[in-house]
């Protein structure tokens, strides 16, 4: 959410800031609109509290002196509450309505970032790592899978629909290595970790920003819960409606769990293999910070670097995007995506994502701290994938691919799997 004050005096900066977002700008005028009237509606209010207030002190003070009200003075009273019962009903309508308008207001981009329409606008800033030279054909992750007896979508489509799957056998623990590496990473770090609720309401959803722009592809429970497409949303919303003193900051979390999102918009796309999946398992990382964008760019680019030593560890070939403001989302107001090799496909795909927001979360969300100096202010939120799988997985099952069909295990993980390679039974 974007700070009405803002909002007023930088009309023309919010209406192209949603125009290069792909959403409509004329929500702005709307919400002014609707500021302009709460705020004569508040005046108002304030006008007739204050008459009836001073009439109320008038006729204690006359009666304490013996007298009592005219018949005026009672009509007048009762004008007055009669116009404040009328005003008040029309007032809490039109704030409600504020309020809602003011929700799908996107947040203003960065300077250095690429007006653009869609993923075609995006900027690869650079690209790492030693893409694999195979002196044979390499499978996709999904046949190598199958031969190996890792992977099974037949019994799970059965049971549970399109884009679900089993893994079996060493791809279950390779998988949970590959989490569990990537946790402690950022626990030696010096990130607090924590197991996260994915079952969250509405205002934690619209508190993150993954509503109202999002809602479309996310599961909803019968009583109006929400399936979290990431622990974003429970670590980000932790501290709702909560002050933290300056001296706690930056907080850093990172939260491990399930994730679950309907991919709407995405039929006809990446229909073979796990790249693309209703349900999926992920490391992510939260940061809270002082309210200075220095600052807080400077966090971005850490937990970029955190999951980019990740991947280097793994011997994983990468390239890091700028998102530009059409395919970066509403709420962010940079974005970052690392993009892993898949030699199948011989192109890079987005497994990470890091964006930071400024005040956009925490005002929604009520997260505030106290500066050193004595004032109030909201805490800045970033975020980044840290590993979600099976994609990242199915990064690594690809790269390290032998022409035997069998699958190396990346030398980080070898202790904690247990073994060295997959091989056909």
């Amino acid at each position: 959410m974007l700070a009405i004050k803002y909002i007023r005096d930088n009309q023309a900066i919010v209406r192209q800031a949603a125009q290069n977002k792909q959403l409509d700008s004329s929500i702005v005028d709307q919400l002014l609109e609707a500021d302009e009237k709460r705020r004569q509606l508040q005046v108002e209010r304030d006008q007739l509290r204050q008459q009836s207030n001073q009439q109320v002190e008038a006729i204690k003070q006359q009666i304490s002196q013996g007298g009592k009200p005219s018949d005026e003075q009672i009509g007048q009273g009762r004008q007055l509450k009669a116009q404040l019962k009328e005003l008040e009903p029309e007032l809490k309508s039109l704030e409600a309505a504020y309020e809602e308008l003011a929700l799908q207001i996107p947040n203003v981009p960065a300077q250095d970032v690429p007006v653009g329409n869609d993923e075609t606008g995006n900027v690869a800033i650079r690209q790492e790592g030693t893409i694999p030279q195979f002196d044979f054909q390499p499978k996709p992750h999904q046949e190598l899978m199958e031969n190996l007896n890792l992977l099974d979508t037949k019994h799970a489509v059965e049971i549970a629909g399109f884009r679900s799957y089993f893994l079996k056998n060493e791809a279950v623990i390779l998988e949970q290595a590959l989490l569990q590496y990537a946790l402690k990473k950022l626990i030696d770090a010096g990130f607090t970790p924590l197991t996260v609720p994915v079952l969250v309401n509405q205002k934690s959803m619209w508190g993150t920003g993954y509503f109202p722009w999002g809602s479309e592809d996310h599961y909803q429970t019968q009583d109006g819960q929400v399936l979290a497409g990431t622990a974003e949303v429970a670590l980000t919303a932790y501290f709702t409606g909560e002050t933290l003193p300056e001296a706690d900051l930056p907080i850093k979390m990172v939260g491990i769990s399930p994730c679950f999102r309907r991919e709407v918009g995405s039929y006809g796309k990446d229909t073979q293999g796990i790249i693309r999946v209703h349900q999926f398992n992920k490391v992510e990382q939260v940061v809270y910070t002082v309210a200075d964008e220095t600052v807080t760019r400077e966090w971005h680019e850490k937990i970029v670097g955190y999951a980019e030593a990740l991947l280097r560890e793994l011997g994983l070939p990468y390239q890091v995007v700028l998102m530009c403001t059409g395919d970066m989302g509403a709420g962010q107001r940079k974005k970052y995506d690392l993009e892993t090799w898949f030699p199948s496909q011989q192109k890079y795909r987005e497994t990470h994502s890091a964006s930071y927001f400024n005040d956009f979360q925490s005002r929604r969300l009520g997260i505030k701290y106290r500066a050193k100096d004595g004032t109030t202010k909201y805490v800045y939120t970033l975020n980044n994938t840290m590993a979600a799988s099976p994609r990242l997985l199915a990064a690594i099952i690809e790269n390290y691919q032998q022409a035997d069909g069998s699958v190396k295990v990346p030398d980080v993980l070898k202790d904690l799997t247990g073994f060295e390679e997959i091989t056909k039974k």
